[in-house]
């Protein structure tokens, strides 16, 4: 009990500065919400550096506070290149993935996810994501489409950086999930991905035949996310945990990894067939990549501090 209240408290102490100013910065976006239709430039730069400092300070805590170590592979990214960037969802802590491979390339302020609609109408956190130039969607893509025209256009027409990033699975990955996606899979006569669900390619394909018309994005990045906790493949910790226990990649057991690869836009295919067997072939290839994570890191499991163990049962006792 005095372990879990240590805990708690330090998730408090931790993530009451940091919450404060995420209340401050939705503060300061929605109130550009306003005159983001007049100077949608100035909003998207003055945006990206007020997320930036709040982004960056979130990531801190999780590496830096509480240990979570990264290891990162795969392709170098160049710095400042906009991009089309997917991955495949295990937990909310995917971000953090992401994040260290975009403070990497210099672009973690002109990170923009898709998000869904509904949190238009939240005060502050919906209003300030609407400020950023997020795309909000609902994942019916006709009706998304004049909501994309939006966001694609300050992207292509004003030339905004950008990580535009999606999740393509649309949902995170759970064994019950997993079930579904086989039968899915069998019944379409569609390649089953290991460790993943199959991806959904509308959203893909639009936003792939929408910026390769732009001048700047230059590429897609695949980035495959992979986690470990006491040598159980792909189980990551919650949100609170990542914010609040310390020792995450040395007492507590857990291992974080992303791998990152580069492809050309302009080698893409050019249909809307073609692109999605081309996503299609990716999640499979990501499948067989994340299967060689889970042998590699069974050959080598990781060593749980025994102080660490013996609290543990002391705890639970």
């Amino acid at each position: 009990m005095a372990g879990n209240a240590y805990t708690h408290a330090r998730g408090v102490l931790m993530m009451l500065p940091w919450a404060l100013h995420l209340v401050l910065m939705d503060l300061i976006l929605s109130s550009m919400l306003p005159i983001s239709y007049f100077l949608p430039d100035l909003v998207y730069f003055i945006s990206s550096w007020v997320a930036y400092s709040n982004w960056f300070w979130i990531q801190k805590i999780f590496e830096v506070f509480n240990g979570g170590k990264i290891t990162i592979s795969g392709d170098e990214l160049p710095r400042n290149e906009s991009a089309i960037v997917i991955a495949n969802h295990v937990s909310w802590t995917d971000f953090y993935m992401i994040q260290a491979l975009a403070i990497k390339s210099g672009m973690l302020g002109s990170c923009r996810w898709f998000a869904k609609i509904q949190l238009r109408w939240v005060p502050l956190l919906g209003w300030g994501i609407w400020a950023m130039g997020m795309p909000m969607v609902s994942r019916k893509w006709m009706k998304d489409k004049k909501e994309l025209d939006r966001v694609f256009a300050g992207i292509t027409d004003r030339k905004w950086p950008t990580w535009l990033i999606s999740f393509s699975e649309a949902t995170r990955y759970t064994s019950q999930k997993y079930e579904e996606t086989k039968v899915w899979c069998k019944e379409n006569e569609k390649p089953l991905p290991q460790h993943l669900l199959y991806p959904r390619s509308k959203g893909f394909v639009t936003t792939v035949q929408h910026l390769r018309k732009s001048t700047q994005v230059k590429a897609v990045y695949d980035m495959t996310i992979a986690y470990s906790h006491n040598n159980k493949f792909l189980e990551a910790p919650t949100i609170w945990e990542s914010l609040s226990l310390d020792g995450l990649s040395g007492k507590r057991g857990h291992r974080f990894h992303v791998h990152a690869r580069r492809f050309l836009l302009s080698e893409l295919p050019e249909t809307d067939a073609e692109l999605a067997k081309w996503l299609e072939t990716r999640w499979v290839e990501k499948g067989e990549y994340l299967e060689s994570k889970r042998e590699e890191w069974a050959r080598e499991p990781i060593k749980i501090d025994p102080s660490y163990q013996s609290m543990k049962i002391k705890m639970l006792s």
